[in-house]
């Protein structure tokens, strides 16, 4: 694959999935716009990137910024030709809270019987639930509008948001997530089915459980659970999600309109 004078955009790109794009696409010849809320991050980043890599700071849950950060993206680099929606975040508050409720349930599982619930739904506050939708599906359609901007007067570009397995069936105790990945899946289809006539593909990566900064929100427990459960064995590393993305963006998938890939070690098909 080559991306040679293309200009993408990776969203979240300080870390994780993001950088590991962020990676794979400058070394195929793009000029990557480095988006993250942190600007240590995105500026380290953008630095270690071969090609005309630059750190954009921007919060994508704030659709005023968003428009800020692509308009400095043009000015800088140029027209976009690819995005990539991948920030997010863990909801590390929640998490905290059902960790224990969650071991509770592995313990009891080896007796054969869960008798400890989770309690995670009713205990989401209204904030953490705008929170988890605004960063992962607002943004993500913040970030899409943007870009369309660019790329349908021209006839061109390619579009990726990274989704989840939990957007897919739904992953137990986590429906704030699970909610805005769903979305995200669902605003991927349809989008692709309106701009594919004005040359622009939008698909989506439904990505198992990856060894990653967000992740470090679990315990090692319930890490190692995660693994038990993925047929093969192991959590995906970062560039094995970045690589399904890079292809999605690429002409080798000239022919992939608002389809979710799923790779998930063989815990989820689709």
């Amino acid at each position: 694959m080559r991306f040679d004078g293309m200009v993408a955009v990776v969203t979240g790109a300080g870390s994780g999935i993001g950088e590991a794009t962020a990676r794979v696409l400058a070394g195929d010849g793009a000029s990557v716009a480095v988006l993250d809320i942190n600007t240590e991050q995105a500026r380290l980043v953008a630095e270690s990137l071969p090609g005309s890599a630059r750190p954009v700071v921007a919060n994508v849950a704030d659709s005023a910024a968003v428009d800020r950060a692509f308009a400095e993206v043009e000015a800088e680099l140029g027209p976009v030709d690819i995005l990539v929606n991948n920030a997010g975040i863990p909801g590390r508050s929640l998490t905290e809270r059902i960790t224990p409720r969650v071991e509770a349930q592995m313990a009891e599982a080896a007796t054969g019987h869960i008798t400890t619930p989770l309690e995670s739904t009713v205990s989401i506050t209204d904030a953490e639930w705008a929170e988890m939708l605004h960063v992962h599906l607002f943004g993500t359609f913040y970030c899409t509008r943007a870009a369309l901007r660019s790329m349908t007067p021209r006839q061109r570009g390619a579009i990726v948001n990274i989704a989840s397995i939990c957007g897919v069936e739904g992953c137990t105790g986590f429906p704030h997530y699970s909610a805005a990945k769903g979305g995200i899946l669902s605003f991927t289809r349809a989008v692709a089915k309106e701009v594919i006539l004005q040359g622009v593909r939008v698909n989506a990566v439904a990505a198992g459980y990856v060894d990653t900064p967000m992740a470090e929100t679990m315990t090692p427990a319930m890490r190692a659970a995660l693994a038990v459960q993925t047929p093969l064995g192991r959590m995906a590393r970062a560039g094995e999600i970045a690589a399904t993305a890079a292809f999605l963006a690429s002409e080798d998938a000239s022919f992939f309109v608002g389809a979710t890939l799923t790779p998930s070690g063989g815990l989820v098909t689709v």
